[in-house]
């Protein structure tokens, strides 16, 4: 093993593959645990109408209301389109680190490969910032959208 220092684009790398990596978990398990909420409560709902539960009708309509706010939360945060995103974004920035150790694909005949390979991990992390600027702004049109009352 050398003692040579790891070049600033391969840590500047490893750094995003790591974000990128705890952001796609993170996403992931808010996604999965307000779906795992929704269902279970919608699931209630039924069984609430079927069971002598004294005022049914308020159970059912707290119960309706925690499936809108937790899919309110859902969409305002869009945690399954940025699992999604975030995961192959990172997929993406690995693929780029074993071409580049491998000296394969765009690096192979290259004279400055890491000047390559910086200039693909910021087009990949440029192009992943672009489509959560997409998102957001679209997740903020669809709430305005939703939020007018009939007569605005």
């Amino acid at each position: 093993m050398t003692d040579e220092p790891i070049p600033p684009t391969l840590q500047r790398l490893d750094e995003q593959i790591g974000w990128y990596d705890r952001k796609s978990q993170h996403a992931q398990w808010w996604f999965k645990m307000l779906k795992f909420i929704q269902l279970v409560t919608a699931g209630a709902i039924p069984l609430v109408a079927v069971f002598d539960i004294t005022a049914p009708e308020k159970v059912m309509a707290v119960l309706g209301f925690v499936i809108l706010i937790v899919e309110g939360l859902q969409q305002l945060n869009q945690y399954q389109t940025n699992w999604i995103s975030y995961r192959s974004t990172c997929e993406a920035l690995r693929h780029e680190k074993y071409l580049f150790l491998a000296g394969a694909g765009p690096y192979a005949a290259v004279e400055h490969p890491l000047a390559v390979l910086a200039d693909r991990i910021e087009g990949l992390i440029s192009q992943e910032h672009a489509k959560w600027m997409s998102v957001q702004e679209q997740a903020s049109k669809t709430t305005k959208t939703t939020a007018k009352t009939p007569d605005q």
